[in-house]
């Protein structure tokens, strides 16, 4: 029986996904960002709800949105939303041109890249209001 568990150990049920490093890492932080996205959405809906409870009510929801702290949530939320953007489109590259895989490597450090030049853009932006 013992023999049977380490047996089973040693072939890896029950272990994440264990592919290249670039992969490993897109898939975790796709699928974080993805919930973070959801999250968001899901909060999104429900402070729009209280506009039917009138004008008052909603004001006083949307008047969070102006404290600092939730201005640097919402810089982290619009990286999630571009990160799983552009990792959606790598995604779909490699689905499509299957001989596209043989650059996953490539492809990844693109997708970071991308990602990083336009957060700096974002980050120029955004991050002003926050700090005032």
């Amino acid at each position: 029986m013992a023999d049977r568990q380490t047996r089973r150990r040693d072939e890896g049920y029950g272990r994440l996904y264990r592919g290249s490093r670039e992969g490993q890492w897109s898939w975790v932080l796709h699928r974080v960002t993805g919930v973070v996205v959801i999250l968001f959405l899901f909060a999104h809906v429900l402070d729009t709800a209280v506009v039917g409870w009138g004008p008052a009510a909603y004001d006083r929801v949307v008047s969070i949105y102006k404290n600092p702290v939730v201005q640097f949530l919402e810089w982290i939320l619009v990286a999630a939303v571009l990160y799983h953007a552009f990792n959606g489109v790598r995604i779909m590259i490699v689905d499509f041109w299957p001989r596209a895989a043989r650059r996953h490597r490539e492809l990844s450090y693109g997708t970071i890249g991308v990602f990083v030049a336009v957060m700096i853009w974002v980050s120029i932006v955004m991050l002003p209001r926050v700090f005032r």
